[in-house]
């Protein structure tokens, strides 16, 4: 009997397996197209490597009633409907929606959200089981790998991407770690089943440059030959950035220019092409870092850990450089040490982009709980952040640092059909999610059992585990 179930489920994945392939076909052949086209145009072809192939799975027109909705911008319905079709948002509203849904949820003392956007993550470069073969996150071989890319080191059966989901994480953001000045490039993923990591690329989402600053890079390569103090470390980018400048112009200009691809990361970032993506704790080298950018004429787009920027909130409204934080998380190196519980809400009180993220494998499956942690601190500091508002800390705030707000992180008319209907208020902590659904498509469903289950575990672990 045993066997039987095993050769049902195998069956399934090949099912699923084969739908994936065959709704691929047309995206990729668009991409392929339109690449094409942009050759013809004289555009740099480099773009075609790598490409997206995502797909998104086949979804039925469907309709949520009676929904408490937090709509991801600072909005709020107390009883409203969604109707979701080919994939996308049709429209939201606190009145009855006429539709010829296929699916009709009544969501009556539940809620509904837009999908968690975790913006730190290294899932499939470190992935489950924990061991040395898996580590592919960091290349640690020289402070400047600006080269390198983390989706070449993604594994796409990391069973975290399942959890993830389940906890309501549809867009991750994978990251090189942070040993280097510069770590190399990050990649925005969709949380899908899939065999490749262009799978679950993000179409045209912009690539992402990882830097750091302050212990780790002094740490890693002061006895390697540098740099060995934070005064090193900002030599080491001022000298790259001048590098970039002068292969940019090259470049430019078509003369005497060899592709180097080191420098083809960094000139991109001039381009504002590339985003960059910042590892920094403390709020003085995160204006010594802002100075760097004005001197070489590029933004960066968020800091990240940035335990200290409840100290400059205004700088970074000022900037428009957002901060990626953790709710409770700091004191494990010295400059991890000066934080307070209400740092993520200080800067949002201070009009500066704010926002929750993970670095963690099992921080990511319960993000919800690190903003409830964060909004109560805040509020009893005194602040008055609605719920509503808070949670643009899990979704629409890490949309725009990634470039992909015109696509997801709110519940709006013609955006893709990320959504969460959850349990209960998802600032409590025994709220989960029941159902997900990505780009429409219900992905987790806790009344059925439906939940994707990664090529590594299949055969290893009970059918119902987890559910």
């Amino acid at each position: 009997m045993k066997i039987i179930k095993h050769l049902r489920k195998c069956f399934s994945t090949i099912l699923l397996t084969s739908t994936l392939l065959t709704s691929a076909c047309g995206p990729l052949e668009k991409n392929i197209n339109k690449e094409k086209s942009a050759d013809k145009a004289g555009e740099n072809t480099q773009s075609l490597a790598f490409a997206s192939t995502y797909a998104p799975l086949p979804s039925e027109t469907t309709l949520i009633t009676n929904a408490r909705i937090l709509d991801g911008l600072g909005g709020e319905i107390l009883s409203g409907s969604i109707l979701l079709k080919n994939g996308r948002i049709v429209k939201i509203s606190e009145e009855a929606i006429g539709s010829e849904a296929t699916l009709t949820i009544d969501a009556a003392g539940k809620w509904v959200t837009p999908g968690i956007i975790d913006i730190h993550s290294h899932l499939g470069n470190y992935p489950s089981p924990s061991v040395n073969a898996h580590s592919d996150g960091n290349e640690i071989t020289n402070p400047i790998t600006s080269e390198v890319y983390a989706e070449h080191g993604v594994w796409p059966q990391d069973p975290g991407f399942d959890e993830a989901l389940a906890g309501g994480v549809t867009t991750l953001h994978i990251l090189p770690g942070s040993a280097n000045l510069f770590g190399g490039r990050g990649v925005t993923l969709r949380n899908i089943p899939a065999r490749t990591v262009q799978d679950m690329k993000f179409p045209d989402a912009p690539y992402t440059l990882k830097m750091a600053c302050g212990e780790n890079p002094k740490r890693v390569y002061g006895k390697k030959g540098g740099p060995g103090s934070r005064m090193g470390n900002v030599a080491g980018y001022r000298k790259n950035w001048i590098k970039a400048t002068e292969y940019k112009k090259k470049r430019d200009e078509g003369d005497d220019f060899t592709r180097d691809l080191q420098l083809e990361t960094l000139a991109d970032v001039l381009d504002g092409k590339i985003l960059v993506q910042m590892h920094c704790y403390r709020a003085d080298e995160m204006v010594q870092i802002l100075d760097i950018a004005k001197e070489f004429d590029y933004k960066v787009t968020t800091f990240h850990h940035a335990i200290e920027a409840y100290k400059i909130g205004d700088i970074l409204a000022k900037t428009d450089t957002c901060a990626a934080m953790w709710a409770d998380w700091w004191g494990f190196k010295m400059e991890a040490y000066d934080t307070i519980r209400e740092n993520i809400p200080f800067v949002h009180a201070q009009g500066a982009c704010a926002m929750i993220h993970s670095d963690d494998p099992n921080g990511v499956q319960r993000l919800n709980q690190e903003v409830a942690k964060a909004w109560s601190d805040g509020n009893k500091a005194g602040l008055k952040i609605s719920k509503a508002e808070a949670f643009q800390w899990l979704t629409s705030n890490p949309a725009k640092a990634l470039g992909i707000f015109d696509d997801t992180g709110s519940l709006t008319a013609g955006k893709r059909a990320d959504i969460v209907l959850w349990s209960a208020d998802p600032f409590s902590t025994y709220a989960r999610p029941e159902k997900v659904f990505l780009d429409g498509a219900l992905v987790i469903d806790k009344d059925t059992g439906l939940k994707p289950m990664s090529d590594f575990k299949l055969g290893q672990v009970p059918e119902n585990e987890g559910l």
